[in-house]
């Protein structure tokens, strides 16, 4: 896990993993979106800023659903308090399916507005908005977030994740995990105990005692996810060259995606909120059911384009 991978040197500012991934996606993304746009007759500058449109609707749009999903995260302060904690996306805290929808209904609002033929449009941005996902996976691999449940199968599969990691605090907070003794201190006032943090403990010299300290083994979720949505983006890349009737590519992306997603999901440790699912399956379920609409609607319309008298 490594969350900041790097300084800039003389400012001294720390480069976030999780954002240097969403950068290297955008910039992958826009390229192949400006590549296929040409094939297509559109004009590529087009998708150079609905790229960026997309990435900044689409963490407006995460972040607003992980505040309405986590609300209670968000209503113990002043209303300032709050205010701040809920805009502040570095501290974490993100639903993907929040910033799919968001940046969707808005690139399409870009896309009328610019009057870019639409489903050709969705074509050529289904296999984009995969490449952008498995690269945020990778991001979230290297942040610790998004982990799966206990797993006892080999690496790759399962991955265990180091001291200080989210994965490691949970478990311990859960008692599913006993740190080293040294590791621990008591709080004077409170009375309770807590993790020392990772400098605290590497000051006092215990960076071995923290290299041997690691999480339970869990689903690696994240590169499982970048997989999958690999895979989608080359399915999706290819359809396009087909030819198929225009809106198809995009069609086939949501069913695809949806029903990864919630297979995905399903591996998580998350909260049911509708019966045994939970709120990201039941998105993900009628993604692809949208999908399966989308693709009825486009051949339709294809094949109606092509009997018009001329």
């Amino acid at each position: 896990m490594f969350p900041e991978l790097f300084n800039i040197p003389f400012v001294h500012y720390p480069v976030h993993s999780y954002g240097l991934m969403l950068v290297i996606g955008l910039l992958l993304a826009m390229e192949l979106a400006k590549f296929l746009a040409r094939r297509s007759g559109i004009n590529p500058d087009f998708f150079a800023t609905a790229g960026i449109l997309g990435l900044v609707s689409g963490l407006v749009g995460a972040r607003i659903a992980y505040v309405i999903q986590f609300h209670h995260e968000f209503t113990g302060g002043t209303f300032s308090q709050n205010f701040l904690s809920a805009i502040n996306i570095a501290s974490g805290g993100l639903v993907y399916y929040g910033g799919f929808i968001f940046a969707f209904v808005t690139l399409v609002a870009y896309g009328l507005w610019r009057k870019v033929p639409l489903l050709r449009g969705m074509d050529v941005i289904a296999p984009c908005l995969m490449i952008g996902l498995a690269l945020g996976r990778v991001g979230c691999f290297l942040n610790g977030c998004c982990w799966g449940e206990q797993c006892n199968l080999p690496a790759p599969i399962s991955v265990t994740f180091p001291y200080g990691s989210p994965p490691y605090v949970e478990d311990y907070q859960a008692g599913r995990i006993a740190p080293d003794f040294r590791l621990v201190e008591r709080d004077p006032v409170t009375g309770r105990e807590h993790l020392l943090s990772r400098t605290q403990a590497e000051k006092a010299g215990l960076t071995d005692v923290v290299a041997a300290e690691r999480s339970r083994p869990v689903i690696n979720t994240q590169l499982i996810s970048t997989v999958t949505a690999s895979l989608i983006a080359l399915v999706t890349y290819f359809f396009f060259t087909l030819g198929a009737a225009p809106g198809r590519g995009m069609a086939i992306m949501m069913v695809l995606e949806g029903l990864t997603r919630t297979l995905i999901e399903g591996m998580r440790v998350e909260p049911t909120e509708v019966g045994t699912l939970t709120l990201s399956m039941v998105i993900g379920l009628c993604v692809a059911a949208a999908g399966v609409v989308l693709w009825f609607v486009a051949g339709g319309m294809s094949h109606s384009r092509q009997v018009e008298p001329t």
